[in-house]
């Protein structure tokens, strides 16, 4: 009895061997084959990579800098003469501002600019606009009248004089009496000024004198 009991302890032991052998070789076998698994997908990915770069021609240097912008070519000595220039020849609020007829009124330019003449197309006429303010509540004559048309210049460098290029090229006249106190009226006169000249002298009938003012182009 104890025979036969020790042999199937042996054949027992021998089938369990047995498996434990074949389930090792079972892992074995599939740690193997995950393996290779593995390296396969590694290699695609890596050509994949690969090949999005070529196919988007990326290229990554860390010796490649950003091009320097162009540089802008500094402004001319005569530019920026010119630029001045017209700069200052534009007259700001309340820069020119003379009394008139003592301190019943006040006259102030509002512009002195250079125009072409419509019918010789030369540019020898100066546009001068101007604002009429009265400023007297009462004691105001009907006869005091600014006589725009007649307004004149001078070249305060040669002293030459210039005069109105035609009584219809500017407003007539404006009557103080005509305005109420506080109010304001725009007149014009264009001046016959030869070309080269850059500033006046401007003379306003019964008003005071404006000095050195610039023309504008």
């Amino acid at each position: 009895m104890s025979t036969f009991l020790s042999t199937v302890a042996v054949l027992l032991s021998t089938l369990a061997l047995l498996c434990s052998g074949y389930a090792a070789y079972q892992v074995f076998t599939w740690q193997q084959t995950i393996d290779v698994v593995n390296t396969r997908n590694n290699n695609a990915t890596a050509t994949n990579q690969t090949t999005s770069t070529q196919a988007t021609g990326t290229v990554v240097s860390s010796n490649t800098s950003a091009p320097s912008p162009e540089a802008t070519p500094s402004p001319t000595p005569t530019a920026k003469a010119e630029s001045k220039t017209t700069a200052s020849a534009i007259i700001q609020p309340g820069q020119y501002v003379q009394p008139s007829f003592g301190k019943k009124g006040q006259v102030e330019l509002l512009s002195v600019k250079r125009i072409k003449d419509p019918e010789t197309g030369n540019r020898d006429v100066v546009n001068v606009q101007m604002r009429i303010r009265r400023l007297a509540t009462d004691n105001v004559d009907s006869a005091e009248v600014i006589g725009v048309s007649n307004t004149t210049a001078r070249n305060p460098d040669t002293s030459e004089t210039y005069k109105g290029v035609d009584f219809k090229r500017s407003t007539g006249s404006v009557s103080l009496f005509s305005l109420r106190p506080k109010a304001s009226a725009d007149a014009y006169v264009w001046l016959r000024i030869p070309e080269g000249v850059t500033s006046l002298d401007i003379f306003v009938p019964d008003t005071g004198a404006f000095s050195n003012v610039p023309i504008a182009s």
